[in-house]
């Protein structure tokens, strides 16, 4: 049997997604998507029991993009591959991307997808739909300017050149830039505090976020009113602990 193109591993409220097509610089092929499909699946269906999923691969580098060798091979279904971004992006759970190396194209989409980006000293993004001719379907003209501000985007898609770990932590498209060695480390870091907070308030936020995000300020603060989640069931355990039982 062959080794699995999307590896699962969980380790108590933390899921871990690695990309395991390292000879192929974890190219996108459809047999990767389908994996990938399914470990979403199965994160949806535990609900609260996982807390955060961090967003991985194996090698030098995190995504070369799409696998054009399968340019031209029929789909499952329509859009098959944006559909499955915008389920990594819509799930529940806050999503950590750990990119090291190239992440290019259909690479940064998936990226794009994640809540939180942290980005080794390696790393390299790129928007290189112009260089194959080709134009986005998955979701680059409309999560990137979100993340990185409008001109900013038109600047990596119109010359396509590439943005190093640093200068994506400066403009926003990172969260974290930190050396190689220490990736792993950040991105667990993060997700463990996650893990620590309550997961009806991080939900909660994260649809919030989601929600509101092309609304203007006035419609946003209604939103929030009008859409809150609530005190959570565990309100007075956490207080309790925190502060003291009365």
């Amino acid at each position: 049997m062959s080794e699995a193109l999307v590896l699962y591993e969980r380790q108590g409220a933390i899921v871990t997604l690695t990309l395991n097509r390292p000879e192929k610089r974890n190219a996108l092929n459809l047999a990767l998507w389908s994996e990938l499909a399914a470990h979403l699946d199965t994160i949806e269906a535990a609900g609260e029991k996982i807390a955060a999923v961090v967003l991985r691969s194996n090698g030098p580098v995190f995504c070369a993009g799409n696998d054009l060798k399968e340019r031209g091979v029929p789909l499952p279904s329509p859009h098959y591959q944006a559909r499955i971004v915008t389920r990594l992006a819509e799930l529940a759970q806050p999503v950590i991307v750990s990119v090291q190396g190239g992440c290019f194209t259909g690479g940064l989409e998936l990226a794009l997808a994640g809540d939180i980006i942290v980005a080794g000293t390696s790393a390299s993004f790129a928007d290189t739909h112009g260089k194959f001719a080709l134009v986005p379907v998955w979701g680059m003209s409309q999560r990137l300017p979100r993340r990185v501000g409008q001109w900013k985007a038109r600047e990596m898609s119109l010359t396509g050149l590439p943005v190093s770990g640093e200068e994506a932590a400066r403009i926003g498209l990172a969260n974290h830039c930190v050396s190689d060695t220490q990736l792993d480390a950040k991105a667990c870091e993060l997700a463990e505090a996650i893990a620590a907070q309550s997961r009806h308030s991080v939900f909660a936020y994260k649809k919030l976020y989601r929600e509101q995000a092309d609304l203007p300020l006035s419609a946003g603060l209604a939103h929030e009113v009008f859409n809150s989640a609530g005190i959570g069931a565990d309100f007075a355990e956490r207080v309790g602990a925190q502060f003291g039982k009365a």
